[in-house]
């Protein structure tokens, strides 16, 4: 007879303990911990971690040591991915044996994401199995027609209907036999997935670390690459243990724009890749498809000629990203001033506001300050912080920044203004987009009277930039 065992797991972190914690050692979260159950078959030993049972031979082979000389290279074992934008994304490829996380609010189009790559992997001859969990498989193939699936030439996608762990298992192993070839695995989602060995219901804590662990494990001891679809939070993280994001190689934001037709695929986390990196896709009737010139999508529809706005630069990965900084400064008509942000952290933008004031003596304590960055765009850079501080002048003062005028710089507690990293991708891209001057930061060297083919109004301090960028373009000084 099986025996269990209870545990209590961090839905945070992963941390366990033997008994309920109010707050985490480990990442100090308040009220994070969750009791599982976990099931032990009799003869089970006791370091078999996340394999399972089934079809598991492999797994009690004894363990030996292999020289890294033998190890293929994953640059050289990735499966093609289409489009383009999401090869990128994923490093250049997807790599044999890994497992990739994708995440994402509901009705975003998680499911026309996969279901499309899937037939793009199909067409190439790598074989897909789909373990569908949420949906039928009538639903699935609904969404297939839509997206072009022909049945008479795309005999390669499978339909696996389960959710009890230890029968997918099975099914991948004996599918394995029947076609050694490569094979793509894809699990939605993983909140719906449950295993015997844990006594739990499905999309607890203990149930996504367990069967995301196994599917893990099933990957690399297989080679076949596995997709797991999770939920997210009304927060906006995934959901589940952070472990489950600490097991995986690569973890995948797929992101909206405020009820519109762009997607952001971003890539949190990657083994295989650059973090950062950045996929904008459009959804058509058809599917998911690449926008062109990306890099100005943020900007469409600007006027240019309104006080209140600045362009900032954004590096994503290895691309480059221009966002409109909006911003609106009119006195309070209450008592305590409103200070309203969408697309940058509040925090950042009140202490962009209080360096004004000290540094570059411009009066915002007594008005509403409305900040957001145009497109449903999320500035996380440092690079955006002068872009802010010059949208808030700009706006106080009923002055617009010219609209040829690009704004580049870290600002710092003092006010001085830092200068970016990959600073010369940045302005080439903008140059390449119609931009004539950039307010930036002066370089440690040379200082020059342009930059990338901008004119460069080189600046050190915040008083110095908008000063700068809220005057008709000068001659810089050089």
């Amino acid at each position: 007879m099986a025996k269990s065992s209870t545990r209590f797991v961090c839905a945070n972190c992963g941390q366990e303990a033997i008994r309920w914690l109010g707050q985490c050692p480990q990442c100090r979260e308040w009220n994070s911990f969750a009791e599982i159950k976990i099931a032990k078959s009799e003869g089970r030993g006791r370091g078999s971690g996340f394999r399972s049972d089934a079809g598991s031979a492999a797994a009690r082979e004894v363990a030996r040591t292999v020289p890294l000389r033998e190890v293929t290279s994953a640059r050289d074992d990735r499966l093609p991915v289409k489009p383009d934008e999401i090869s990128g994304v994923l490093g250049g490829g997807l790599v044999a044996g890994s497992v990739v996380l994708l995440g994402g609010e509901p009705g975003v189009g998680k499911s026309t994401l996969l279901t499309g790559l899937a037939l793009d992997w199909v067409r190439d001859g790598i074989r897909v199995v789909y373990v569908t969990g949420e949906e039928s498989p009538a639903q699935i193939r609904m969404r297939s027609e839509r997206l072009g699936f022909d049945p008479k030439h795309e005999e390669g996608f499978q339909i696996l209907d389960e959710v009890e762990l230890e029968r997918i298992i099975d099914a991948l192993e004996t599918d394995r036999k029947f076609h050694p070839g490569p094979c793509i695995i894809i699990a939605d989602s993983v909140q719906t997935l449950h295993s015997r060995e844990i006594d739990a219901f499905p999309g607890s804590v203990g149930q996504v670390r367990y069967c995301g662990g196994v599917l893990a494990d099933f990957a690399r001891r297989a080679g076949c690459p596995v997709f797991l679809v999770g939920h997210v939070t009304k927060s906006g993280d995934l959901a589940g243990p952070k472990v489950l994001e600490h097991m995986v190689d690569t973890v995948l934001a797929f992101e909206g724009t405020g009820g519109g037709v762009i997607r952001l695929v971003r890539a949190v986390k990657n083994r295989f890749g650059a973090t950062g990196e950045l996929a904008v896709l459009e959804m058509t009737a058809t599917g998911l498809r690449p926008v062109d010139e990306a890099a100005a999508l943020f900007l469409s529809g600007r006027r240019g000629d309104e006080p209140g706005t600045a362009v900032c630069a954004v590096r994503s990965g290895s691309r480059t990203f221009l966002y409109e900084v909006q911003a609106l400064v009119a006195p309070s008509r209450y008592g305590t001033p409103q200070r309203v942000v969408q697309g940058v952290d509040a925090k950042r933008v009140a202490l962009l506001a209080a360096i004004l004031e000290k540094r570059a003596g411009l009066d915002l304590g007594g008005c509403d300050l409305f900040v957001k960055v145009a497109g449903g765009a999320r500035l996380d850079d440092p690079a955006g912080d002068l872009a802010v501080c010059i949208a808030l002048a700009s706006s106080l003062r009923e002055i617009p920044v010219p609209a040829d005028t690009l704004v580049v710089g870290e600002v710092g507690l003092t006010g001085d203004v830092r200068d970016v990293t990959e600073r010369a991708a940045r302005l080439k891209e903008a140059s390449r987009l119609g931009f004539r001057r950039v307010v930036a930061a002066a370089p440690k060297k040379n200082v020059r009277a342009t930059e990338q083919g901008l004119e460069l109004a080189a600046v050190t301090t915040l008083v110095e930039a908008v000063t700068f960028a809220l005057v008709k373009a000068r001659p810089a000084q050089g």
